[in-house]
């Protein structure tokens, strides 16, 4: 996840930690509206993705907004603002992509409702 971090903050100007926290939303996030059989092989293809979902995990609060309004107000609860969401978001699609294939973050993107429209 270093590559990725790194990415993100050069990309997008985020900080280090914040950028890990992005990570780690975005990967919960998709834990819940993916078919699991989608999402288990993209995280065993994205090193390290694993230890930042569970982290994301934990700090889930139960009964909160979910949904990807839910995951964009998290992320800005992280520290970004609106405009890096979507680059955040761009860059950890667009790196899954790299690492899963085309074909499967496809999947996973189109069996997600509302995610096209921040790819």
């Amino acid at each position: 996840m270093n590559e990725l971090v790194q990415r993100l903050v050069s990309t997008t100007g985020v900080e280090g930690p914040v950028a890990e926290k992005a990570i780690g939303i975005i990967l919960d996030f998709l834990s819940k509206e993916a078919p699991r059989e989608k999402i288990e092989p993209l995280i065993a293809a994205m090193p390290g993705a694993d230890a930042l979902l569970a982290a994301a995990q934990s700090e889930s609060v139960a009964g909160g907004m979910g949904g990807i309004m839910g995951a964009a107000n998290r992320l800005m609860a992280a520290g970004l603002s609106m405009g890096q969401v979507q680059s955040v978001t761009r860059e950890v699609v667009a790196y899954a992509r790299e690492k899963a294939g085309e074909d499967a973050v496809g999947e996973i993107v189109g069996a997600v409702p509302g995610l096209s429209q921040f790819v």
